[in-house]
């Protein structure tokens, strides 16, 4: 299927192909054996057949001096700067006949694969996580990164998952038990850039870049170049058709800047997926609903819910929280009813600059909803969870919005526990490079009100310890098995009441009834009106019971005419 990397062929050779434009010659090196003058083919491509049967170590000599890993390698023998390994996509399905499952019943679970111990650890926490009720589980990027601890977005391999999480037999073992058990499984790729260590394409194919398009990290990538579009475009097709994913994520699309490509990307996919279910979720700070097409992509990481409902929460209104701390719960409402809050209106945050575009024409699950997630935990100085930070009534109000609402929710590991341990930002660099992520990261919150401080920037824990990362594992908190019992409750009532009539389902409207204080309402499928009423305010408000069956309580509920504080009330008429 892929124009670059290491092809595998039924007579023991391999096929081998590199874009190597900058090189007029290139020398494919096999672990023990002789090494291979690569053919030229075109364009910049070189290519070698030799035998070179799966588990065989190779990489290419560019110069005397500099042996490069394949870019495109399904693995690596040890680290990011040594031997790639030849690899037989060939696995043991045991459930292939699975054809995942239409997008209204995802309810996705996000996971750090490190701190669940690796594709093996996941594979083992599967048949909690589906008696829970999720039906998804995203795993954070496990494209090969330097060092052995990474939030995974510092990848330089995207071909080839992470020595420290496992084979790529185990990630489809994983994958394959998932499967079994009604999962699907997603993964979180990242195409708009690759990390500071272990990237060499600049020494052969400086053309991948286009180094005039200055961004946070170095020259622009080429995607209106063939051989660049297809480096990503087949990587998407691998995670689908080979590891047989049943969604993924594309992170921060908004730093791609090519809708075209992106365009083109989902189509490859979705031609390539055959009949299969398969769900493809963007995270665009742009906002851009013209991408949420069904021939594009099925939905968009709404980071306004989770903005609002924030600052709902807590009153925190530093840094991106100031655009949704005037009329938090009119903004709310908004959310509710169109999708985005920001449809093209000026964000402080962005010194006024116009954000987003009209959404209110989409259906509710053309966005994921989520209360906490890897970004909005992690990239706070202490990686403090909201257990943390709001009070659990409310915060319980706020699950049932988050989990009863017609959007599609996303949960981050340990939020069903309510766990109070921190999930940090952590990596695993050495010299002048930690030095340079430990003091940037400390520079980054000079801003806050909190870290004005040299003194107060030091207790920022250092990416790069060891400890940092270990105090990241999930901990249950203390009130663990009343929190499960919550999130299991209103995963059934999800499941029972709400997801069968999604297809269809539009808004019909939302309105905030107190400073506060929402009501919304949605037209299902199948006619019925849902309606959910919630207060995070600290005094009731006046609201009149619905003309409906109540089916969930969170708190006090109604009394006496009013909505209480730190209450949700959700009904069908």
């Amino acid at each position: 299927m892929a124009a670059w990397g290491a092809t595998p062929r039924d007579d023991g050779t391999t096929r081998f192909r590199l874009w190597a434009p900058a090189l007029d010659a290139l020398t494919l090196e096999l672990d023990g054996g002789a090494a291979v003058a690569m053919t030229p083919a075109g364009e910049g491509w070189f290519e070698a057949i030799a035998p070179a049967p799966p588990g065989t170590r190779y990489r290419f000599r560019i110069k005397d001096d500099l042996a490069v890993p394949d870019p495109a390698a399904r693995a690596q023998a040890e680290d990011v700067h040594g031997w790639s390994l030849v690899v037989d996509p060939a696995h043991d399905w045991q459930n292939g006949d699975w054809r995942g499952r239409p997008w209204a019943e995802t309810v996705l679970y996000e996971l750090h694969p490190g701190l669940m111990g690796g594709f093996d650890g996941i594979a083992e926490a599967l048949p909690r996580l589906a008696e829970l009720g999720v039906t998804a589980i995203e795993l954070m990027p496990v494209a090969a990164v330097s060092g052995r601890r990474n939030w995974g977005y510092d990848g330089v391999l995207p071909y080839a998952p992470a020595n420290q999480y496992g084979t790529p037999a185990a990630f489809k073992t994983m994958v394959d038990r998932a499967h079994g058990l009604g999962l699907m499984v997603f993964l979180d790729v990242v195409y708009n850039h690759f990390g500071p260590d272990g990237n060499y394409l600049s020494a052969y194919a400086p053309a991948f870049f286009h180094e005039e398009k200055h961004t946070p990290w170095g020259g622009a990538i080429a995607f209106d170049r063939a051989p660049v579009a297809d480096f990503f475009i087949d990587n998407a097709r691998m995670w689908i058709e080979e590891y047989r994913l049943d969604g993924l994520r594309f992170d921060a699309v908004h730093a791609i800047g090519d809708p075209a490509f992106l365009d083109r990307m989902a189509q490859a996919i979705r031609a390539g997926a055959g009949d299969r279910h398969v769900h493809l979720v963007l995270e665009n700070e742009e906002n851009d609903a013209d991408r949420l097409a069904p021939e594009r992509f099925d939905a968009q990481w709404n980071d306004d819910f989770h903005n609002v409902l924030h600052v709902l929460l807590t009153d925190e209104r530093d840094a991106y929280y100031q655009d949704f701390a005037d009329r938090p719960a009119e903004r709310l409402a908004r959310c509710l009813a169109e999708g985005f809050i920001y449809q093209g209106d000026p964000s402080p945050n962005h010194d006024g600059a116009p954000r987003g575009r009209p959404s209110a024409h989409l259906p509710p699950t053309r966005f994921v909803s989520f209360l906490q997630n890897h970004d909005q935990i992690g990239n706070r100085a202490m990686g403090e969870r909201l257990t943390r930070l709001a009070g659990a009534e409310r915060l319980r109000a706020a699950t049932g919005l988050l989990l009863l609402a017609p959007q599609i929710p996303l949960l981050f590991m340990g939020d069903e526990l309510g766990s109070e341990s921190p999930f940090l930002f952590f990596t695993d660099f050495h010299d002048a490079l930690a030095d340079a992520v430990r003091e940037g990261r400390r520079k980054e919150f000079a801003k806050f009100a909190a870290f004005q401080s040299e003194d107060a920037r030091a207790r920022i824990p250092d990416p790069n310890a060891a400890a940092t990362f270990e105090a990241s594992r999930v901990a249950p908190g203390p009130e663990s098995e009343s929190w499960r019992g919550l999130y299991m409750r209103l995963l059934a009532l999800r499941r029972t009441r709400i997801v069968p009539h999604l297809e269809g389902a539009t808004s019909l409207g939302a309105e905030a009834i107190g400073d506060k204080a929402v009501v919304a309402r949605w037209r299902l499928g199948n006619g019925e009106t849902l309606g959910i009423a919630l207060n995070f305010g600290v005094g009731d408000v006046a609201f009149a019971a619905p003309d409906g069956a109540p089916f969930e309580r969170i708190g006090e509920g109604i009394v006496d005419g009013r909505l209480r504080p730190a209450s949700l009330l959700a009904w069908l008429r």
